[in-house]
């Protein structure tokens, strides 16, 4: 992944302070520029300014829920490529079609499976910046 994943910024957003700030941290350690937020509105202030490539949000919030903030930050987005990454504890089939039909990309049960997510920024930033050169690679490798 290399620096590949250097340019990806990460938004990570759960009324559970812990959640949301320790999944920043475990992303900021993999090298992604990753922010917490812990609610809707404060999500919608700082992407406005961090301008997020990513964003992991917790589904079950108040106020505002995943759902209605997705859309939010799609609309804002300025047109860009945005992956949206639902974050839940909810896993029936039911619950998937509702983050599919609110526009997400991926749907993670909590506790989020980070090969899982690595794996879908990883796609998500090869098919927005293509692949790297065979250089990169090699230098990534060793």
């Amino acid at each position: 992944m290399g620096s590949l994943i250097r340019r990806v910024r990460v938004l990570c957003v759960d009324d559970n302070e812990d959640s949301a700030e320790t999944m920043a941290l475990l992303l900021g350690l993999l090298g992604f520029d990753a922010r917490a937020c812990y609610d809707g509105s404060a999500a919608l202030a700082v992407a406005a300014e961090f301008q997020p490539d990513v964003c992991l949000l917790d589904i079950n919030m108040p106020a505002m829920d995943g759902h209605e903030l997705a859309g939010r930050l799609r609309d804002r987005c300025g047109g860009r490529p945005l992956l949206l990454v639902a974050a839940t504890a909810r896993s029936a089939d039911g619950e998937r079609d509702r983050t599919t039909a609110a526009g997400f990309h991926y749907h993670l049960t909590k506790p989020v499976d980070i090969p899982a997510l690595l794996g879908a920024i990883t796609e998500f930033a090869g098919s927005r910046w293509g692949p790297r050169p065979e250089s990169a690679r090699a230098a990534a490798a060793s």
